[in-house]
């Protein structure tokens, strides 16, 4: 049945694939085979590239650390880096391509872009990391590729030679430009010290009182202002309650003769005035402290309006009805006002007195508290300035240790005792290429025809119109399978099959053992 129909009605099986594997197996398998073997021809065709690599250790300098330090400490690959830059250059390269006679074809039609493919695809450097040390680059590796393997080492035994003596000069250049840079740099920073020290000097004579070393007084003073400023209020508050107690005490004996004749009218008043200064206090209780003002102010306030009660309840009881009038002018009753009127001109001096000193303890308090608020930009103005002193101060020592230190360094780089560059590995003689491929090659053939093959396979399997089984048959008539006939072969017809079978079994092995014997002598670079 056609592979249309039966992927349309969805019962393509496992059986049904491998029948279409079977039909079509020499579409697939020659299919597969030719492409790899005309990979396989295609990458001995391909020329040989053969590689170099010589690897260079470096060594640390021959006298201890703790002794002299080195002045030049740039990253290996940054080295790596400036030392391609000079050694790769467009004349050294040059020379090199005309010793060796490299690249002639190319080299005689477009040079620079010769010169251009060397550098970029035929030189390769790069640093190595320490073993079990990750980010730590100890030596680096060189390599060059060639079409032949004498020819690339002895281009990279020129190249490591080139790159350790370029080596030798860079550090030594390096250390001399680097002390002189440090000679002129502690100059200048000489110069820099001794401004910043005139410059702090000056500024704390200008702010003499709100330094930061002051502040801690400052705080200490403040509090016992605050402390006499929360006494003197206490104070003026006593006072006030004691100038209004008076005012109120004078005001009622002048209306004793009224409340005489009234008789014992005011005293419900009173009574009245005591029970809402006890509930106000018992209000205040569940809210305060027994120690708060507003409760001893209460306090204070009905011990005086029940001692106002009693008063007024005495004097009724000494006077008779008959006589009230005579009772509100007795001199005993004017003694008491006449007593509260001189006390309240002293309590009203008294106060006049607390709130003088209050308005001379807070503005002290104000001076004080503004000294503690301009000592903050004090301090950030002063540790700027001390900031910068002891920048100053540290570079201009950092500075005067690393000249002798750097200059140390060069002596010991101008004797040649410095880091040095060794080679460990010697530019090595390749005994293969590295390019092409061929096994990848090879594999990419197989993988190339394999692909290739199903696809010409199904291609003819839907180019062709058979009916092969009986689900074939009834998709096509719709009618019911009574019985089928099995196909029958005559003897001429199996011997032709046995044939057939055995061409088909020799061919297929021909193929495998050339495809296995073609790989092995890939692999084994013959």
């Amino acid at each position: 049945m056609p592979v249309q129909e039966t992927a349309s009605r969805g019962s393509f099986t496992f059986h049904d694939a491998w029948d279409f594997l079977v039909r079509r197996r020499w579409i697939v398998g020659g299919t597969l085979f030719l492409c790899w073997l005309a990979a396989w021809m295609l990458s001995l065709l391909m020329p040989s590239v053969y590689k170099s690599e010589t690897t260079i250790l470096i060594e640390q300098q021959k006298v201890p650390e703790e002794y002299v330090v080195a002045n030049v400490t740039v990253d290996l690959q940054q080295r790596l880096e400036a030392m391609k830059q000079q050694i790769l250059s467009r004349t050294r390269l040059q020379h090199i391509i005309e010793q060796y006679g490299l690249y002639r074809e190319s080299y005689r039609k477009n040079p620079e872009e010769t010169i251009e493919q060397m550098r970029k695809k035929d030189i390769d450097a790069h640093a190595v990391e320490s073993p079990g040390k990750r980010g730590d680059f100890s030596a680096f590796v060189i390599s060059y590729t060639a079409p032949s393997a004498k020819l690339a080492q002895q281009v990279n035994t020129e190249l490591t030679s080139l790159f350790i003596d370029q080596n030798v000069a860079e550090q030594t250049e390096r250390a001399e430009n680097t002390t002189q840079f440090l000679s002129s740099e502690l100059d200048q920073a000489r110069q820099d010290l001794s401004d910043q020290e005139a410059k702090v000097k000056q500024f704390k004579v200008g702010a003499n009182g709100q330094l930061p070393s002051q502040t801690e007084a400052n705080v200490q003073i403040l509090n016992g202002l605050q402390n006499r400023q929360q006494s003197l209020s206490q104070e003026l508050n006593h006072a006030q309650e004691q100038k209004l107690y008076f005012e109120s005490m004078i005001a009622q004996y002048r209306s004793a003769k009224v409340d005489a004749d009234k008789g014992a009218n005011s005293l419900p008043a009173i009574e009245d005035q005591i029970a809402k200064l006890r509930q106000e206090l018992a209000d205040d209780q569940t809210k305060y402290t027994p120690e708060h003002p507003d409760v001893l102010r209460l306090k204070r306030l009905i011990v005086r309006t029940e001692r106002q009660r009693d008063e007024i309840k005495a004097r009724l009881a000494s006077s008779t009805p008959a006589e009230p009038s005579r009772a509100s002018l007795d001199p005993a009753t004017m003694t008491p006002m006449l007593q509260y009127q001189s006390q309240l001109k002293a309590v009203e001096q008294e106060v006049a007195d607390t709130r003088r000193a209050l308005q001379q303890v807070e503005a002290q308090i104000g001076s004080y508290q503004g000294r503690l608020n301009s000592a903050p930009i004090r301090e950030q103005q002063l540790s700027d300035l001390t900031r910068d002193y002891d920048q100053s101060k540290a570079n201009y020592d950092s500075l005067l240790k690393k000249q002798m230190q750097s200059q140390m360094a060069t002596n010991l780089s101008r004797r040649q005792q410095g880091e040095q560059l060794r080679i460990i590995d010697a530019p090595s003689l390749p005994k293969k290429p590295i390019s092409p491929d061929r096994v990848k090659l090879s594999f990419m053939g197989l993988l190339g025809g394999l692909v290739l093959g199903l696809g010409l396979a199904f291609a003819t399997e839907l180019m062709e119109d058979r009916v092969r089984t009986e689900d074939d048959i009834t998709n096509i008539v719709k009618v019911r399978i009574l019985a089928g006939v099995p196909h029958l072969f005559t003897p001429e017809e199996e011997r032709q099959r046995r044939t057939r079978r055995i061409f088909e079994c020799c061919c297929a092995s021909a193929m495998l053992l050339v495809l296995v014997a073609a790989n092995v002598y890939t692999a084994l670079g013959r």
